[in-house]
């Protein structure tokens, strides 16, 4: 990803990583963190949180990540920032990124846990991608092993932005969505 795209989709200051990324072993606490901020954004948006589930590698028991949960909030219109904007923003969310051409994404960061956030609107495929991902990971060992290798690797190297080393995780990402099924019905 282009520095220009980085700094248009960036709300806020735009703060270089220029670092390695650190990995840690997997915390059993991530999901109890996961929990609490599900229940917090579900009692500040209501029936307009139509999903909220615990994505990325936080979500994978045995996977190492980045501390940082992420989360996938479904509403029914992203890109309607009036209808969940003024309420997550009440309850100490902060919206960084806006990315109106990419599914009219948004990522908000958290009041006290470190998150990230991602809202999308209902139906859009980027939601069952995610999920689909997760879920091969939570289930198969050895994909979720490559998958460790691979961000293991890919980690040491220094990254202008965290964004970069996201993209650079592109090819083995879609490896191991070539070999998952579809995901299964939602909660």
């Amino acid at each position: 990803m282009s520095d220009e795209y980085i700094r248009k989709v960036t709300v806020g200051e735009l703060k270089r990583h220029d670092a390695p990324i650190t990995l840690v072993e997997h915390d059993p606490r991530w999901a109890k963190l996961f929990e609490r901020e599900a229940e917090r954004i579900r009692g500040l948006l209501g029936g307009s949180a139509l999903l909220v589930e615990h994505v990325g590698s936080t979500s994978v028991p045995g996977l190492c990540a980045k501390p940082i949960i992420d989360i996938l909030l479904v509403v029914p219109d992203s890109s309607d920032e009036a209808s969940y904007f003024p309420a997550l923003e009440a309850g100490g969310y902060v919206l960084r990124i806006r990315e109106p051409d990419w599914f009219e994404h948004r990522m908000f960061k958290g009041p006290d846990t470190d998150i990230n956030l991602h809202v999308f609107s209902d139906g859009t495929s980027e939601i069952e991608r995610m999920l689909r991902f997760r879920d091969r990971l939570r289930s198969d060992e050895s994909d979720r092993e490559r998958y460790a290798q691979a961000k293991r690797e890919l980690a040491r190297r220094i990254w202008q932005h965290v964004q970069d080393y996201a993209d650079a995780k592109t090819a083995i990402v879609q490896e191991i969505l070539e070999r998952a099924g579809p995901v299964g019905p939602r909660p």
